[in-house]
């Protein structure tokens, strides 16, 4: 026999119940899409041809469409609601079945966002470590993102469907990791070592394969470098942020070019932090004291900023990382307004 209080105890569980499942069917979270013609946001502004265009932008789950579960619901409901959401995005990419990470040392992990099976997860290191200070972020062919940690001197890796970031055994000394990217072909990781003005070549597993570049102003030399990107044509693309400029390698270190200097002007620099390259040969710099994007072509020449200092769509405060994903997909870390802009090369090719 059900006692009274056991019912009346039944009763609220299942009107709770009831409740969130009715919520649930009801609430209708529509996903980012791109302005309609009348309010679309352009770079250059109308009436010129268009070479950027703003798509969206995302700070929780809840902006990409990710919804919360039945349980977390009930959960929430008990034991009171959180938030999730970005606090200070320093990197972003995207792995081929469209799963975004986005590095946070604000939450001491990685965001991962996987809109297709509506999951939102914190992944941090073995058992749950924090991960104080992840400052760059790589993908792979099969969808292996290898993380880079400045405040640890490490770099991990998340398997994909991993729940941790498991640590990648480097054979060299680190002192300040920052940019890595990878040769999906042979499996090489190229590590900007700031504390060292180097890049350190790594195989997959860790060994030690070499090391370009030293302190200086010369080619090939380094003063305080961050981030790096591999273009489509296995060249490589380092912020030489403290030389306040771009300095291009190919895949063995060889120094090929350079671009940019420090100052206010036209296509100078303040500090030079992320970098990417579109399918077009298009170079991307985010320039974080100038709150804005960069945009160069193939041979360094400056072609058009995008954005400025605010809050407002198109607007940055202190960006950092970048990247450039299928249809020429452009995310901005936009760090101090706790969010990743997406904007889209819609121009013609130079």
């Amino acid at each position: 026999m059900v006692k009274p209080f056991q019912r009346t105890a039944m009763s609220t569980l299942s009107c709770i119940l009831l409740t969130l499942v009715l919520t649930a069917c009801t609430t209708v979270v529509t996903p980012p899409a791109e302005q309609d013609a009348a309010q679309r946001l352009v770079w250059p502004p109308l009436p010129a041809e268009p070479r950027i265009a703003f798509v969206s932008s995302f700070s929780s789950p809840d902006e990409l469409g990710i919804r919360k579960s039945l349980f977390q619901r009930l959960g929430e409901f008990l034991g009171g609601a959180s938030e999730v959401h970005l606090v200070r995005p320093m990197a972003i990419v995207v792995d081929p079945a469209g799963v975004i990470y986005v590095a946070d040392p604000g939450v001491e992990g990685i965001h991962q966002f996987d809109k297709k099976a509506g999951r939102y997860r914190l992944i941090r290191g073995k058992k749950g470590r924090p991960l104080p200070s992840p400052v760059a972020l790589a993908v792979g062919p099969a969808g292996e993102v290898y993380v880079s940690d400045s405040r640890l001197s490490a770099v991990f890796v998340i398997e994909p469907g991993a729940t941790e970031a498991l640590l990648v055994p480097l054979k060299a000394l680190i002192a300040q990791p920052t940019g890595i990217a990878l040769d999906p072909g042979s499996g090489r990781l190229y590590l900007v070592d700031t504390g060292s003005h180097q890049v350190k070549v790594f195989a997959r597993d860790g060994a030690f394969l070499k090391s370009f570049g030293q302190r200086g102003t010369g080619d090939g030399e380094f003063n305080f470098p961050t981030m790096i990107w591999r273009d489509d044509k296995g060249r490589l693309l380092i912020a030489d942020s403290m030389n306040f400029r771009i300095q291009v390698f190919d895949e063995s270190g060889r120094f090929l070019r350079k671009f940019g200097k420090v100052g206010d002007g036209t296509g100078q620099h303040a500090q030079p932090k992320g970098i990417a390259a579109d399918s077009e040969g298009h170079i991307y710099v985010v320039d974080s004291l100038f709150h804005t994007l960069q945009l160069f072509d193939p041979q360094g020449r400056f072609l058009l900023n995008v954005g400025r200092q605010g809050k407002a769509r198109g607007e940055f405060w202190l960006p950092t990382g970048i990247f450039i994903g299928e249809q020429n997909t452009i995310y901005v870390a936009d760090s101090y307004n706790g969010r990743v802009q997406i904007f889209r090369y819609v121009g013609a090719a130079p």
